[in-house]
């Protein structure tokens, strides 16, 4: 048995904001992706992938008792598929910030779900917002809470644009320029990230007034005109706002930033070569760049590892 191919996404623009109703952007990634499959020797390497769909699979089973009105599953194939062997083949690094656990739960629903809504039906925006919430739901078991974001995209495969928390839809987004000089692009840290502490970090931060009012007033407004602008392929009013964002986020979120970017980070925005921002909920993984000049940035980042995902 071979599933059907799930990818990974790139949170554009909304990391942490979302949780806060500012718009965000998301897009799938085709350079990454996974596949539920069937090991019948049960090697070692599939050995933690097993077993922790086998603790899913209980988890499903109790989310289904609790809230049979939200999702139903056949629990018994998914639970004899386990006893096979199944696990999940995944290129998508894991604490990375591109989704390893979304496109894992979007081929879960996928191939076990009762009454699935699909891809090829008509996805009103009730349907979005239901899938979102089933997604939520299933992806809780990985990260403590979740927006369903990810498992959404990884199931759709399309852009999805937040434009607040009840309000998603599918996003047309400006088509590449092949040779263009300006990128999008993922920095390695070279060390995972894990979501919840980061999280725990932004929600005890939001305690405080200061920080409140810094997350509304800057961190969500350039958040905001980011999305605006690149839909709108507005790409001189996005790279100033791309810079406004990442001198917040240096100022304000430093423990999701790894220590030993603080000055690279900096650089970018004093040389303008490039800007640096968060890629999920940071802490390690992947980093997001944005240059307009994309020899420019490798230049200046000549030691560290990237893979462009857009070109402008």
């Amino acid at each position: 048995m071979r599933g059907p191919l799930f990818y990974s996404k790139i949170l554009l623009f909304g990391e942490y904001g979302i949780i806060k109703d500012s718009k965000g952007l998301s897009i799938p990634y085709n350079f990454y992706n996974g596949a539920l499959k069937i090991d019948e020797h049960k090697t070692i390497n599939t050995k933690k992938s097993n077993n922790s769909l086998l603790r899913f699979a209980t988890y499903l089973a109790n989310v289904q008792e609790e809230n049979p009105e939200l999702v139903t599953f056949d629990i018994e194939a998914l639970k004899t598929d386990v006893e096979k062997g199944l696990y999940f083949d995944s290129s998508i690094p894991q604490g990375y910030g591109v989704g390893s656990s979304g496109a894992l739960v979007a081929a879960i629903y996928d191939k076990y779900a009762n009454n699935k809504i699909t891809v090829l039906e008509n996805l009103t925006r009730e349907k979005l917002l239901q899938l979102k919430a089933i997604f939520a739901e299933m992806e809780s078991f990985f990260h403590g809470k979740s927006s369903g974001l990810d498992p959404l995209n990884s199931y759709l495969s399309l852009p999805i644009l937040i434009n607040s928390k009840d309000n998603i839809e599918p996003a047309g987004i400006p088509s590449q320029t092949e040779d263009g000089k300006g990128a999008v692009f993922l920095l390695d840290s070279g060390s995972t990230g894990e979501t919840a502490p980061m999280v725990q970090i932004f929600m005890e931060n939001m305690k405080q007034e200061g920080f409140r009012s810094m997350v509304k007033d800057q961190f969500v407004k350039h958040t905001d005109a980011c999305v605006h602008d690149f839909l709108k392929g507005d790409v001189k009013s996005l790279f100033g706002n791309v810079k406004q964002l990442s001198k917040v986020v240096l100022d304000n979120f430093k423990p999701m930033i790894p220590k030993q970017f603080h000055t690279l980070w900096k650089k970018g925005i004093d040389t303008n070569a490039y800007y640096l921002k968060l890629c999920g909920s940071g802490g390690g993984g992947y980093m997001l760049g944005f240059t307009e000049d994309i020899e420019k940035a490798r230049e200046a980042l000549k030691d560290y590892r990237l893979e462009v995902v857009y070109n402008f």
